[in-house]
C-alpha cells in the first residue's frame, strides 16, 4: 500500500513541475511580444 502512495506523489510531483515549466517556456516569448507591441503602437514603457 505504501508503494502505491509513493508512485502518486512521484506523479502528481511530476506533472506539477511539468506544468510549471511548460508554463513558464510558453508565457515568457508571449509576454516579451506582447510588451513590443505595446510600445511600438502606445509608446508604453517595456518596465511598466
Amino acid at each position: 500500500m505504501m508503494n502505491v502512495i509513493v508512485w502518486i506523489m512521484i506523479i502528481v510531483g511530476g506533472a506539477a513541475g511539468l506544468l510549471s515549466t511548460l508554463y513558464l517556456v510558453l508565457m515568457m516569448p508571449i509576454l516579451l511580444v506582447w510588451k513590443i507591441y505595446r510600445k511600438v503602437k502606445y509608446h508604453i514603457p517595456l518596465y511598466e
